[in-house]
C-alpha cells in the first residue's frame, strides 16, 4: 500500500506544488470522486481521470481509474483524500 504522502515539488521559487492520485475501481467512483472535490475540499482546478488498465488486460472491465489533483499550494490533507477514496473501494497512491 501507499504511504499517503504527496509528490511535492518546491521547484525554483519555493512553492509546494503537490500532485495526489486517487486510484478507484472504476469509472463511476472515480466521477463520483471528482464531483465530491470541489465540496469536500473546495478545489476549483477539474481533476484529471484516467483510465488505468491492469497489466496485460485488455478488458474494460479489468481497469482502475486514475483522479489526478494537482494542489498548486501543497494544502490538500493526503488523510482525508485517502478517507475520500476509501468510501468508494479505493485508496490515495504514493506518486
Amino acid at each position: 500500500m501507499s504511504d499517503n504522502v504527496p509528490v511535492i515539488d518546491e521547484g525554483l521559487t519555493g512553492a509546494r506544488h503537490a500532485r495526489h492520485i486517487l486510484v478507484l475501481p472504476d469509472r463511476d467512483a472515480a466521477e463520483e470522486v471528482a464531483e465530491a472535490l470541489p465540496e469536500r475540499f473546495g478545489i476549483t482546478q477539474e481533476p484529471q481521470l484516467v483510465r488505468d488498465a491492469l497489466a496485460g488486460e485488455d478488458d474494460a472491465e479489468d481497469a482502475q481509474w486514475l483522479v489526478v489533483i494537482e494542489d498548486p499550494v501543497g494544502g490538500l490533507d493526503p488523510m482525508a483524500l485517502d478517507a475520500l477514496a476509501d468510501e468508494y473501494d479505493g485508496w490515495l497512491e504514493a506518486e
